[in-house]
């Protein structure tokens, strides 16, 4: 491989930038939604407009970007919570970060659907991340006979989803009440 074929790695100061504009983007969008000013982001990062711009030139390749990095930290979370606790524990405590990422991003879903092109690879990121993480959760809660056998992690990752659907009045503890009931539904018949 050619060295021109070969990404660059970015420079330390530039990956810490590329890191606070992702950690301040998840934030304001938790809190003011996708739409939010770039200048609340950039504040909040402790960075100028322009470095927001130099690494994300739009909005939507921010946004791509910060739900990639939750996916992956989600993914990478499933392993780390199946050997720390039991595995019934281990599921709950992964839907309720499921939740979080799915209840608390504002505008997301519309974004999301919106059309742009930066977002067409997302979909099938996510499910190639999460639902190998979620059957292993599910799995593993199922052979130790607590959680019913018959329900795939697709049909999981979607009811949690739709579960997490905004409702007016509402904040994220409704959505995790709602997940909390879907869990206790995931109990092995007698």
């Amino acid at each position: 491989m050619t060295e021109s074929s070969t990404p660059r790695r970015r420079r330390a100061d530039a990956q810490r930038n590329v890191d606070a504009l992702l950690e301040a983007a998840k934030r304001v969008f938790a809190t003011s939604g996708v739409d939010a000013p770039a200048k609340e982001i950039t504040d909040l990062a402790g960075l100028g407009v322009g470095t927001l711009y130099r690494h994300f030139p739009q909005r939507a390749d921010l946004v791509a970007a910060v739900l990639q990095r939750e996916i992956d930290v989600l993914a990478d979370a499933g392993p780390v919570l199946g050997a720390a606790h039991a595995p019934g524990a281990a599921l709950r405590e992964w839907l309720r970060r499921y939740t979080e990422l799915v209840g608390a991003k504002r505008g997301l879903a519309t974004a999301l659907h919106s059309g742009d092109p930066a977002f067409d690879a997302l979909p099938g990121y996510f499910m190639e991340r999460m639902e190998p993480v979620l059957a292993a959760l599910l799995a593993a809660a199922a052979a130790a006979g607590e959680v019913r056998a018959d329900v795939s992690a697709k049909d999981l990752l979607h009811a949690v989803a739709l579960l997490c659907q905004p409702v007016r009045g509402e904040d994220l503890a409704y959505n995790q009440r709602m997940i909390e009931i879907l869990a206790d539904g995931l109990s092995p018949r007698a």
